[in-house]
């Protein structure tokens, strides 16, 4: 068992629906614990630099207007095989393959509004939590 540190975001979706606290309970619930917390509005340039790999696919214009729609909540969690523990909670990035007690399962609308973003690996967790919590 491996403690690791992850980052969640809450993207503008589930604020303005009013999820928030339904989502973050699903984390809280595996014992995954909030070390650190902000709603923040992103600009071009964070996001440009958080979903860099991205860059010049045919969705990223949508994704990054998207996530400037509105304010996120950035979360930095920790746990026990918390990258693992917080993908398998957040469910498949295409809701429609999600399982149905995940987030995106019960809450996602779309591949794009999404509800949340979490790191895909330990080495993207590192990067990603430098980039939101510097």
């Amino acid at each position: 068992m491996e403690f690791e540190r992850t980052l969640v975001i809450l993207k503008p979706d589930v604020i303005k629906r009013g999820l928030v606290g339904q989502i973050i309970k699903h984390y809280e619930c595996k014992m995954l614990v909030i070390k650190n917390m902000k709603m923040v509005y992103a600009d071009e340039s964070i996001l440009n630099k958080h979903y860099n790999e991205h860059i010049g696919k045919p969705f990223y214009p949508d994704l990054i207007q998207f996530m400037k729609s509105g304010p996120v909540i950035v979360m930095m969690i920790e746990g026990v095989n918390a990258v693992e523990t917080v993908r398998k909670i957040n469910g498949a990035t295409d809701p429609s393959q999600a399982e149905c007690g995940s987030i995106r399962g019960l809450y996602a609308n779309s591949k794009t509004e999404n509800c949340v973003h979490g790191s895909d690996s330990i080495e993207s967790a590192i990067r990603e939590c430098e980039i939101w919590f510097e």
